[in-house]
């Protein structure tokens, strides 16, 4: 699906996170099953869905036809960053029939001595054509990002690096920060707990919000229960 269709689907609306990974209790190791979490996604309406495992992308893309931002969560030694963090999960995210491909575009330590820009300079080279969202963590991320040729900027990673303050909800001021400046589209992502949070993330001038964890991750939507009702 080329870029101008993808963005024309999203603008607005609500990207469904589905995903799961080792240690998580909806993680199977012999086959995927994120795919159930994905239909039921776009029997709610989700124009899009983001997946984190070649798996995931290539057997929901198998169910839903949906476009698919694809990454891949991994951890090498000697680098801070773990969404997309070489070329490699690149290659293998392209192979899958990734839609979108998206990659920590934070300025985390990484272990080949590549400095972000460097790398996604190398994979804009390599991939001209491909769609790349830019998961960042703070303004000067996603205004490098941006810089870079990155297509989306995604506001992923606030509060998910060391020097980004921990919010207990969405990072509002960034993605309106952010949508001041970018001609990109600019996806709020993170910690969105409710409908509301949603829709003030769109208020707050994002192209679309990506929800997760509030939907299809049943520990950490049971544990919010428990924590509401024990701390009363």
């Amino acid at each position: 699906m080329k870029k101008e269709e993808i963005f024309e689907k999203i603008k607005g609306k609500v990207i469904v996170s589905c995903q799961a990974v080792p240690g998580e209790p909806l993680y199977v190791e012999e086959k995927s099953i994120m795919y159930l979490m994905a239909r039921a996604a776009k029997q709610a309406g989700t124009p899009a869905i983001r997946t984190s495992s070649i798996r995931d992308v290539i057997a929901i893309k198998e169910e839903t036809g949906l476009p698919v931002i694809g990454l891949v969560k991994i951890q090498y030694d000697g680098f801070e960053s773990y969404i997309t963090p070489t070329m490699k999960e690149v290659d293998d995210l392209v192979a899958a029939g990734s839609d979108v491909i998206a990659l920590d575009c934070t300025q985390q330590k990484r272990g080949d001595g590549k400095t972000v820009s460097q790398f996604i300079t190398e994979v804009r080279e390599k991939y001209p054509e491909a769609v790349l969202m830019a998961d960042i963590s703070t303004y000067e991320e996603g205004v490098n990002a941006w810089k870079l040729g990155m297509d989306i900027v995604g506001t992923t990673m606030s509060g998910y690096t060391s020097y980004t303050p921990k919010l207990d909800g969405p990072d509002y001021e960034l993605v309106r920060k952010l949508s001041a400046e970018l001609t990109v589209p600019v996806i709020g992502e993170g910690r969105v707990h409710s409908p509301e949070q949603a829709v003030e993330m769109l208020e707050a001038g994002a192209f679309a919000v990506v929800v997760g964890g509030a939907i299809t991750r049943p520990l950490e939507i049971a544990q919010r229960f428990i924590k509401a009702v024990e701390g009363r």
